[in-house]
C-alpha cells in the first residue's frame, strides 16, 4: 500500500487552488468516504472541536448536498453551513460539485473537482481542485488558513480509511 503523504497546495492559475495528497487505500474507499454521509461526518471536520450535525447528500447529477458544522467554545456556539450541487459523478475516480457558504467569507461560488488516481501498491492519489470566480476569492480562501482545516480533515480521513470496515 502507498503510505499517506503530505498535503501539497499549489495555485496553478489566478483562480485555482489545487490540493494533493496520497492515501493508503483504494480509490473506491476514498470515493465512498466523500459520498456517504455516515463517513463524511467522521472526517470532514476541519480543526479539532467541530461536529457535523447536518450532512445531507443526494448523490446524483443535479442532486444537492448540505453540510453544517458546529463548535462550542467558552460558552459560545459557532456554526457554519455550506451547500451546492453535484455536476459530475464518475465513481470511483471523479466527482465535481459547486460550493457556496451560507455566510460567504469569499465572494461567489467555487467549483470543486475531486480526482482519484490508483497508485502502484494499492494507494490513491487525491487531487482536489477548487476553481473560484476571481483571484480575490481564491486569495481570500488562502488567507483563511484553510490548509490547517484541510490537513486536519485529511489526517482523520487517513485514519478512517485504515479501519477494517466502514461503519
Amino acid at each position: 500500500m502507498t503510505r499517506a503523504g503530505e498535503l501539497s497546495i499549489t495555485t496553478p492559475t489566478d483562480c485555482e487552488i489545487v490540493m494533493t495528497r496520497d492515501f493508503g487505500a483504494s480509490c473506491e474507499r476514498v470515493f465512498d468516504a466523500h459520498t456517504r454521509p455516515e463517513l463524511v461526518r467522521r472526517w470532514l471536520l476541519g480543526p479539532g472541536g467541530w461536529t457535523m450535525p447536518v450532512c445531507e447528500i443526494d448523490l446524483r447529477v443535479g442532486g444537492r448536498y448540505r453540510y453544517v458544522w458546529e463548535k462550542s467554545a467558552g460558552g459560545e456556539s459557532h456554526s457554519m453551513g455550506i451547500g451546492g450541487t453535484y455536476v459530475e459523478i464518475d465513481p470511483p475516480g471523479r466527482l465535481v460539485w459547486t460550493e457556496r457558504f451560507d455566510e460567504a467569507w469569499y465572494p461567489g461560488e467555487a467549483v470543486n473537482t475531486l480526482l482519484l488516481e490508483q497508485r502502484p501498491g494499492g494507494g490513491t492519489r487525491l487531487t482536489l481542485t477548487s476553481l473560484f470566480e476571481s483571484r480575490e476569492a481564491r486569495d481570500t480562501a488562502l488567507r483563511s488558513g484553510m490548509e490547517t482545516g484541510v490537513e486536519a480533515g485529511f489526517d482523520r480521513l487517513e485514519q478512517l480509511l485504515a479501519e477494517e470496515t466502514f461503519a
